[in-house]
């Protein structure tokens, strides 16, 4: 979901459920260490349930992006094992770890350690390349979930990390929820999230039927945000619409657009960005405030033609008075000069 679920993506989808939890973009623990954090990492408060996706494979270095998580009070971190993306490759983390599961173990344990009350996840592929999933996937799960990692969202394809593209990834390999059931049957203490294929509201409820903790829906959510407006009622049995301005929030649930809220955190509603998309048109707002369109790019180039013609840029003539934008000293624009 790289470059897809930013706060801007998320913001809107909540608009549309107030119960289906949220996941961030993958986002490298470089990134979170040394980038600009405040627009990588920043969400309004109506997201919860909230989880950040976080990419690495240095046990420090995910604990201390696990820790930055924790203080921005995310309800979930979850640790990307499942990305089959070359730059994710070249960094040796995403999908390529599931070849060391003691590794994401390690990893896993740290991140607990840093994390404190916050839950830590795991969302991993069946295999990659020519690895049996059979024997590698109840293999990676008794590892790290001995670390102590209780929640995995197991994308049921296998990743090809050498010969298909990110997207041939996403559509090629087939797809395997036996397998996926077959681990919950085998780890009935853990909580497994199903990922993969899922394109709507009826094909969620029905994994959820056959055992599934939870459903992650991606790229149908993007594609079809409106499908997420029948979650609520759909899934969780919640007739009331998406959230509006003044809702208090609830308690929620999961159906994993991606991710869970364990914590449950009742949200205020609202964000800024939608209070932004309410606000006027910049030109309604500018023809509200005179001095400001004077000020426009467009109204000195209407005014500057209405001077030309001895108009003043004003019915009858005479001075037309703007701002400097950068100064906001007054200045004229042409026409016949008073004492």
């Amino acid at each position: 979901m790289m470059d897809w679920t930013d706060r801007h993506c998320r913001a809107f989808h909540r608009r549309f459920t107030r119960r289906t939890a949220l996941y961030t973009e993958m986002v490298t623990t470089g990134a979170v260490l040394h980038g600009p954090r405040e627009r990588l990492l920043a969400y309004d408060p109506s997201e919860h349930p909230i989880t950040i996706q976080i990419g690495g494979s240095e046990p420090d270095a995910v604990a201390a992006a696990a820790a930055i998580g924790r203080d921005l009070g995310f309800d979930e971190i979850n640790l990307n094992v499942g990305c089959p993306s070359d730059r994710v490759q070249a960094g040796c983390f995403g999908a390529a770890l599931m070849r060391t599961p003691d590794l994401v173990a390690d990893c896993a344990a740290a991140m607990i350690a840093a994390a404190g009350p916050v839950p830590v996840s795991v969302k991993c592929r069946i295999g990659v390349d020519d690895q049996d999933p059979e024997t590698v996937l109840p293999a990676f799960l008794e590892t790290v979930a001995a670390a102590g990692v209780r929640r995995f969202a197991i994308h049921a394809r296998k990743a090809w990390l050498d010969g298909l593209s990110p997207r041939q990834n996403r559509e090629i390999p087939p797809l395997d929820y036996g397998l996926a059931r077959r681990m919950k049957a085998r780890f009935p203490q853990l909580s497994i999230v199903l990922n993969g294929g899922v394109d709507g509201l009826d094909a969620a409820a029905a994994h959820l039927a056959a055992g599934f903790d939870g459903v992650m829906i991606g790229r149908a959510a993007y594609q079809r945000p409106a499908l997420l407006g029948a979650a609520d009622r759909v899934i969780f049995g919640d007739p009331r619409p998406g959230r509006r301005r003044g809702d208090g929030g609830a308690r929620h649930a999961v159906l994993h657009r991606g991710g869970a809220g364990p914590r449950g955190r009742a949200a205020p509603d609202h964000s800024a960005h939608a209070r932004r998309l309410r606000r006027p048109p910049r030109r309604a707002r500018l023809a509200a405030h005179p001095l400001r369109w004077r000020a426009s790019a467009r109204g000195r180039a209407r005014v500057g033609r209405a001077c030309a013609h001895g108009g003043g840029g004003r019915p009858g003539g005479g001075r037309a008075v703007g701002l400097r934008r950068s100064s906001g000293q007054r200045f004229r624009f042409g026409g016949p000069k008073t004492p």
